[in-house]
Parts: structure tokens; sequence; C-alpha cells
């Protein structure tokens, strides 16, 4: 039973997420060392995983198969129990979920966190157990264009209420981004190519289908080459347009890389034509973070990122015309180029790192729990 009379000067958090991706846990050990006290159940095959043990920060290992996880709801209420949580933060919707029914019966605040646009609603069973449920006290965004996307949820006189909606965005750190750039040869590159590359998912939102027919489009003496990084490689579809291509052979699937940063550092331009719900996107911020010009479409987060003109281009999603001018506007111009990716370095080191993602959840789990 929590003690309600009982005040620590810092607030006692519990997080829960699975990936345990860098930025992450980067959060989690920049918190414990302001003093916060963070304790973290994730999946111990997540990436960063052994660093977080070494960091005295994993309370138990937990593996969340969905969000009616019967073993992991009763691993975190067991948590709960052991010691008087101020603030659960969740960060997937199995997570969340769960916590939701572990901590039934208690007055801790549930923080959500919230990446992409898209896929909840008022008429949807499953958002009701998770970022509507009334027990969420805040749902933390990395975009401003997902805050908005929620802000403007509604049906009849339902709505999520302003208060509950922040935007903190996921920070990041040159210091993580200092390997040597890939060798491109090894996927058939040309030395001294134009390199185009763009790395993600096998989803048909990405917009690979686009980014392809904008690389044909390129007038015959611009001799740029476009690595695609990623499980692309099984989309037969995909391969059978690069077939059709005029220039087929300036086209590199290279299938899933764990060196994917190194490959995009070794590129000249990086390239994310997303059609719709995009967050974040970690892939622009590595590429961003080596110096590397991107270009980006007009689709949810991603013009917050890229200031277009300034830290990298924007261009209007589905359109490959438009695409394919600005891929030759760089490989003409390379002093823009440069510049672009200078620029880009910048806007990571100046508004996207980590130490202001700990201060802001920090100054958040503080307002929550009152101690201002």
């Amino acid at each position: 039973m929590r003690d309600q009379t009982e005040k620590r000067a810092m607030p006692a958090i519990l997080c829960l997420t699975d990936a345990c991706d860098r930025p992450e846990s980067e959060l989690f050990i920049g918190l414990k060392s302001a003093g916060f006290d963070v304790d973290v159940m994730c999946n111990p095959k997540g990436r960063n995983y052994q660093r977080l043990v070494d960091e005295g920060l994993v309370a138990q290992p937990m593996a969340l198969e969905n969000r009616f996880d019967k073993e992991g709801t009763s691993a975190i209420r067991a948590q709960l129990k052991s010691k008087n949580y101020d603030v659960i933060h969740a960060y997937n919707p199995r997570a969340l979920a769960c916590a939701l029914r572990a901590s039934k019966g208690t007055d801790i605040k549930i923080v959500a966190y919230r990446g992409i646009i898209g896929n909840v609603s008022f008429l949807n069973p499953e958002s009701w157990i998770t970022f509507l449920h009334p027990r969420v006290s805040k749902i933390v965004c990395v975009a401003d264009a997902i805050k908005e996307y929620l802000a403007n949820l509604s049906l009849l006189w339902m709505h999520i209420p302003d208060e509950k909606l922040t935007r903190i965005y996921k920070g990041h750190d040159l210091a993580w981004y200092q390997a040597e750039p890939a060798d491109l040869g090894q996927f058939g590159v040309p030395e001294g190519a134009f390199v185009v590359c763009s790395t993600g998912r096998n989803n048909p939102r990405k917009g690979y289908d686009v980014l392809i027919d904008a690389m044909g489009r390129l007038p015959d003496d611009v001799n740029a080459h476009l690595v695609l990084v990623g499980d692309a490689i099984d989309n037969q579809e995909l391969k059978a347009q690069v077939e059709q291509s005029p220039h087929p052979k300036r086209i590199h699937f290279t299938g899933y890389r764990s060196d994917a940063p190194a490959i995009a550092a070794a590129s000249d331009v990086f390239v994310l034509p997303s059609t719709e719900r995009e967050g974040l996107p970690r892939a622009v911020i590595e590429a961003m973070a080596y110096g590397v010009a991107p270009i980006v479409t007009d689709v949810g987060g991603m013009p917050e990122l890229v200031e277009d003109g300034v830290s990298g281009l924007v261009v209007p999603p589905k359109n490959a015309a438009a695409l394919s001018l600005t891929i030759e506007q760089l490989y003409r111009d390379r002093e823009l180029l440069e510049k672009l990716g200078l620029a880009a370095r910048e806007r990571i080191t100046n508004d996207f790192h980590t130490s202001q993602t700990v201060r802001e959840t920090g100054d958040l789990y503080k307002t929550l729990t009152s101690r201002n």
C-alpha cells in the first residue's frame, strides 16, 4: 500500500519499454544522474539492455507479448508493490495497457509516449485501454504534429483535453555518431558517385516507390546512385519497378544493416519520402547528425525537424517530379549541399539534444507530482 503522506525530494519513476533504443536509454541514465529515482522494466533482447543493467537501472526484465499479457501485468504489479512509485512512464501501447491494469486502485500518475500519427480513435476499443483511458495523466508526443493529431480527435462531446498533451522531442547526441562512413563499394556503388540514401522498413507509407520513380526521372547526365537500406530488399514489386527504371544498376538494396547510420554517413543526401504518419524519424536524425543534407516530405513531424531551405529541403508527399528536381538541385549545387549538411548537424546539436529531453521530462515528472 502506498503511503499517501510520504514525500521524497524527487519523484520515483518506473519506466516500461521494449526496444531500449539509445535515446530512451540515455534519457533514463540522464534522469538518474539528475537525481530522479528511476527503475526500468524492459526487454532483455533490447539493443541497450546491458548498458541499463550496468547503470543499475533495470528493476527486472520484461518482454510483453501483447496488451493483455498476464505475466507482464503481474510483473509490473509486483514491482509496484516493492516501492512507492509516483509515476509510471510507458513507452509503447503494450506497456501502457498492462501498466493501467497493474496500477488499478493506486494514485500513481500514468505517462504515455506517442511517436507516430494515427491508430488512435474514440471508436477503437483498444484506444480506450491505452491512450484514451481516463487514468492517463499525460501523453508525451515526440512532435507537435502528433500532439495536434491527438488534440483534433473527437466524437460527439468527447476529446482529449489539451492539458493531457505535451511535446518533448526525443534527444540525441553527436557523440553517439562517430562511426567511420561505410564502404559503399560493397553494394556495387562506384567510387566517387553521388549517393542518395534512404533507410526504413518495408512499408507502403515509406514511399520508396515514389523515390525510385524520382530517381528514374533524373536527367541522364545526373549520375546519382540510390542506396535503399532495410528490408525493402524483400519487396518484389519495388524490385520489379527498379528493373523497369532507366538506370536499374544505379539502385542498390542492402537489406537490414546494423550499420545503417554509417551507410547514411557515406552518402551525399538522405531522403525519407514518407507519404503519411511520420513522427520524428530516427533515421533522418542520424543522417543529420553526420552532416548529411536531408530531403523529407511534408508529412507529420518531419517539417519540424528539417527547416526547409535551412537544415534541409522539404517536398510534397507522393510527388516524384518534385522529389526528382530537388535531388537534381543538390547534385548540381554542391555549395548548397554542404551548407545544408552543416546546418543539419547544428540543428541536432542545438535543438534535439538529449540534455534537453532529460530536462523537459524531469520537469514534467515534478509538475505531475507537485515537486516544482
